[in-house]
């Protein structure tokens, strides 16, 4: 038997499954079983076929506050082993995270704070509401972000986590969208329905389109433009047009007809 999630929400209504971290209390702070927990989530979407996309928020009033401060408090006695093993996990979760086939997308309607910031990074669309402030804390704790790092410097920038990461100032949802780690601004009332807004773009298009198109992104978008390159996405369009959902795509463009995956939905 499964064991029942303790500090996660999940939910699932058709194609779109929605996770809250669910400890309002300690303003989402999170430990190593909600670690353990998210990890274990988003694992079993690995070869959920039925998936389209994941909506990733959290209850009450603050997205996520960074870590606990009870889970700092234990491992302030750790050695350098434990502390590395307990590290590894975070950074195992934050991959299995990225690496979700479907776009997730992260709804923030407060607080985003130090590993908070890492969740964040780590997803595909990013909504927040008007007053949500961020900050990568870590440094005012005598501590660095570095799992977080990878995700938050692909989101942000070199430029800018070079003063984030040393300063540890808060800033806003509008600077933070204007540094690429959010993509829409929104006021508070607005933040469900913009969130589903782009859950529904998704859910007309291919799915397995919009997995490959996750995975392109991922695997091309860092890379030079070499000949090697250029025959890999040739070969990857003419695999996705050979392939019953693009041609049943390119039918339903060409006589005006409904895709079967919206017609589905």
């Amino acid at each position: 038997m499964t064991t029942p999630l303790q500090h996660l929400d999940v939910q699932r209504q058709g194609a779109v499954a929605t996770v809250r971290l669910n400890r309002p209390d300690v303003r989402n702070a999170f430990h190593a079983d909600t670690v353990a927990e998210l990890t274990r989530v988003f694992a079993s979407f690995q070869d959920d076929a039925g998936l389209r996309a994941v909506v990733l928020g959290s209850t009450g009033t603050a997205f996520c506050s960074g870590a606990d401060l009870n889970w700092m408090r234990q491992t302030a006695d750790y050695s350098w082993v434990d502390n590395h093993r307990d590290a590894s996990r975070l950074a195992n979760m934050l991959w299995t995270l990225t690496c979700c086939p479907v776009p997730v997308i992260a709804e923030v309607q407060g607080d985003c704070y130090g590993g908070g910031v890492g969740l964040v990074s780590c997803c595909d669309v990013v909504v927040a509401a008007e007053a949500a402030q961020f900050c990568l804390s870590e440094a005012r704790l005598g501590l660095i972000p570095a799992t977080i790092s990878p995700y938050v410097i692909h989101a942000i920038g070199e430029r800018a986590a070079r003063r984030y990461f040393v300063t540890s100032e808060r800033f806003s949802a509008a600077r933070a969208q204007a540094m690429g780690l959010v993509h829409e601004v929104v006021a508070s009332d607005q933040l469900a329905a913009t969130t589903q807004g782009i859950v529904e773009s998704i859910l007309h298009n291919g799915p397995h389109a919009v997995r490959e198109c996750k995975t392109l992104v991922r695997e091309i978008g860092s890379r030079p433009i070499t000949h090697e390159l250029r025959d890999i996405t040739a070969r990857r369009i003419a695999d996705v047009r050979a392939s019953d959902e693009g041609k049943a795509g390119l039918n339903a463009f060409l006589t005006r007809s409904t895709p079967p995956w919206v017609a589905g939905h």
